[in-house]
């Protein structure tokens, strides 16, 4: 399953991050993503009562969404979010132990990391992607770009204040993978109940994604 689930990150290139206060919210956001063509979801272990969020959810959409369980800062808390139905974990920093206990469980591993050091740490430790957190404050596609030099092979998936128009400079810059935040599930939508428009943004995000991966179809005309 694992495989599987990397694949589909890395075919759809978004993963929403979701942080909501309450269970029904959960489940409203994560089918209006899902009706806006994302199969993917990220809830993170900061959402009160998390794992029963992520239960919810789980047994509402079954598999038109794959789950994740974000912010996990512990390998009790990734075994708990699995048996849940989370089928990827992702952290803000390096844990080498919620690492094993992913492969324990099959689960994909998404690693937080901010240097270059701390990127090729978890990548070297066993992670499927490279969350690298915060990407806005570090300098966002620069940054990134500058990553790509030296460390080519590890796939990276900038997020922290990724917006819509940064998609196309990030991709350009080799994101394998954005995580977007309150860009896509913003709070105005979410406190007015608007879920119509959390559905827009979704469909914008992949669209912009869409767009920003196809290769160049023209070539440079010649004279002379």
């Amino acid at each position: 399953m694992g495989n599987k689930v990397l694949g589909r990150i890395l075919d759809v290139g978004l993963v929403p991050v979701v942080r909501v206060s309450s269970t029904q919210d959960a489940v409203l956001v994560a089918e209006a993503i899902q009706a806006g063509g994302v199969s993917i979801l990220e809830v993170t272990m900061t959402v009160p009562r998390a794992l029963q969020v992520i239960e919810k959810v789980a047994g509402c959409l079954g598999d038109q969404v794959i789950l994740g369980a974000g912010t996990v800062l512990d390998a009790e808390t990734a075994r708990s979010a699995s048996l849940s139905g989370a089928e990827f974990v992702v952290t803000p920093c390096v844990k080498p132990a919620v690492i094993e206990m992913c492969k324990r469980y099959s689960k994909t591993i998404i690693l937080g990391a901010m240097t270059p050091t701390e990127i090729l740490t978890a990548w070297e430790a066993g992670a499927d992607l490279v969350k690298v957190f915060p990407c806005d404050s570090l300098g966002g596609a620069k940054y990134l770009k500058a990553l790509k030099a030296p460390l080519p092979q590890i796939r990276l998936v900038p997020t922290g204040g990724v917006s819509l128009d940064m998609v196309d400079d990030l991709i350009a810059a080799g994101a394998s993978a954005l995580g977007v935040g309150s860009e896509l599930v913003d709070n105005q939508s979410l406190m007015a109940g608007n879920f119509t428009q959390i559905t827009e943004n979704a469909k914008r995000f992949l669209q912009a994604i869409k767009l920003a991966r196809q290769p160049m179809t023209q070539c440079p005309t010649t004279t002379g």
